[in-house]
């Protein structure tokens, strides 16, 4: 499989959100403002692209029997530095996210691309994988978060627009999964008209 091929499957093919549908959870909740999903974004793709090229790395060497715990173990590693990264670099975004950058561990997209293809694959094409799904889950986030904060406080990237406020319902729960489902269908129907 070629580099590019790699890179671009994480944001196309295979994105995180609109196509496989994983890491509903800091998606959802994460995404109130731009900022904050495209933070949540940025710190998982750091997460990825680390954990991918220790595990493939390590993968030779680690018996089948605690491969996954062990995967757990580097993987809750880098969060710790990225979460100290953020707090110390960036308190606000940092009290913003709070509890959902350490389950960046038990995000199933960290876990899955660790098992689906850092364990199997080199270490840069685990790096380009790790970017290429990084990527598109950030720019998933990002867009979603973006949506939100346009209808629901008028603002982008938490510059006000208007004097009034927008519609409540987009930063509230019921929001997040509207604007999710019309932004998968909207990118599901991009991609079949592109092939």
């Amino acid at each position: 499989m070629g580099k590019l091929k790699i890179l671009l499957n994480g944001i196309i093919k295979d994105n995180p959100t609109f196509v496989l549908v994983l890491g509903m959870c800091p998606t959802l909740a994460t995404t109130t403002s731009a900022i904050n999903g495209m933070g949540m974004g940025a710190a998982t793709m750091a997460v990825l692209i680390c954990s991918n090229m220790v595990i493939s790395l390590l993968a030779p060497v680690i018996p089948d029997k605690v491969r996954i715990p062990c995967y757990i173990v580097v993987i809750a590693a880098f969060v710790t530095v990225v979460q100290f990264l953020i707090q110390g670099f960036a308190p606000a975004l940092y009290d913003s996210l709070g509890l959902f950058i350490p389950l960046i561990v038990v995000n199933c997209i960290v876990l899955g691309r660790a098992e689906a293809f850092a364990n199997k694959n080199s270490i840069i094409d685990s790096a380009l994988d790790g970017l290429g799904i990084g990527l598109g889950f950030t720019i998933a986030l990002t867009c979603i978060g973006l949506v939100r904060e346009l209808l629901g406080n008028l603002s982008v990237f938490g510059n006000k627009l208007a004097e009034t406020d927008g519609m409540l319902i987009f930063v509230l729960a019921p929001g997040a999964f509207i604007v999710l489902g019309y932004l998968m269908v909207l990118f599901n129907k991009l991609v079949k008209k592109n092939k």
